[in-house]
């Protein structure tokens, strides 16, 4: 992905170069891309609040223009890199949280090792899929500890 990033082909530039010129791509940004990247974090936030629910600790950073929900689990039991272990057995990809938190090298800061960030970019009902996987693990985790 990083090569492909840092070497890709110039058709996409290409084609991308009138939309620029002409000022078009930040009418499509504001009336195309945003609306349809705002209805789905909003179906993903509804579809996380259905699937964790009240009976397990968790809460939801604020998106604010990502593609991806970021989930914190206070009090998980295992880490987030556990978690994720736990879920790619079971086909569901998240990526752990502590790599976001380079430079906070404290061992005893829990926080980093309790947090997961989710893409919702794919079709809703991969991602309620998904969040329900999510759920269940962690339900798993503190069920047993």
């Amino acid at each position: 992905s990083a090569i492909a990033g840092l070497s890709n082909p110039n058709i996409g530039q290409q084609v991308a170069l009138p939309l620029i010129e002409s000022g078009e791509i930040l009418r499509l940004s504001k009336e195309v891309v945003r609306p349809f990247y705002l209805e789905k974090n909003r179906l993903a936030r509804r579809a996380a609040e259905d699937a964790f629910g009240d009976d397990i600790p968790w809460r939801m950073h604020r998106s604010e223009g990502a593609l991806f929900l970021w989930l914190w689990f206070p009090g998980l039991p295992i880490t987030s890199m556990e978690l994720y272990q736990r879920l790619k057995q079971r086909e569901v990809l998240v990526i752990p949280g502590h790599y976001f938190f380079f430079g906070h090298e404290d061992p005893d800061w829990r926080h980093r090792h309790e947090c997961i960030r989710v893409s919702y970019a794919m079709d809703e009902a991969v991602v309620r899929d998904g969040l329900s996987i999510i759920a269940d693990e962690v339900r798993k985790c503190f069920r047993n500890q």
